[in-house]
């Protein structure tokens, strides 16, 4: 199975308050998000967190990212991009993009048959795409899309806040993407 998250933003103090995050503290948020992403996300299980990862030293980052489930791709997000590659693998990510957008085809080596969409395109930030091309995307927290900049049929927001603060699986998007397309 593959799962998506983004904006996980452990240890992040001021984050709690700017999304209204319903956490007394980050050691009650950090917790509650493993716990969340471990009763969803198995060890076999592929999630692609996209970007935003979270605050603090490699000593405090690494036993969060290695207790959770899965094997972990990261897709750097703008909190993420002073630590290099070799650094988010340390911390116990299995895969790690430059890149600011990542194609499923680059990840799977195809889309998936049952996609509905051309391509899917993974990123921090919400990305203009194509028409038939879907921008699963983190970033903007609980802030509706931009709908004079972004077509709202070909985005979807995996932001933690959007999406329980638990992982969201990708057939689960695409089944929620083709329900508002049928609409």
């Amino acid at each position: 199975m593959i799962y998506i998250i983004s904006d996980t933003h452990f240890s992040h103090k001021n984050i709690i308050e700017y999304c209204n995050r319903p956490y007394e503290n980050i050691e009650t948020m950090n917790k509650d998000i493993v716990q969340k992403w471990n009763s969803i996300v198995n060890p076999e299980d592929m999630v692609i967190h996209l970007g935003d990862v979270g605050f603090g030293l490699v000593e405090q980052l690494q036993p969060l990212i290695h207790s959770l489930n899965g094997y972990k791709i990261l897709i750097r997000g703008n909190h993420d991009a002073k630590r290099g590659i070799d650094s988010w693998k340390n911390i116990g990510f299995d895969e790690v993009y430059k890149k600011k957008e990542v194609s499923i085809k680059e990840i799977l080596g195809r889309c998936p048959l049952d996609c509905g969409y051309d391509d899917v395109i993974f990123s921090h930030s919400p990305r203009q795409v194509e028409n038939n091309i879907l921008n699963i995307h983190g970033h903007i927290h609980n802030v509706p899309l931009d709908t004079t900049l972004y077509k709202p049929e070909n985005h979807f927001c995996a932001s933690i806040e959007m999406i329980n603060y638990r992982p969201i699986s990708l057939s689960k998007i695409l089944e929620t993407k083709a329900k508002n397309r049928e609409e």
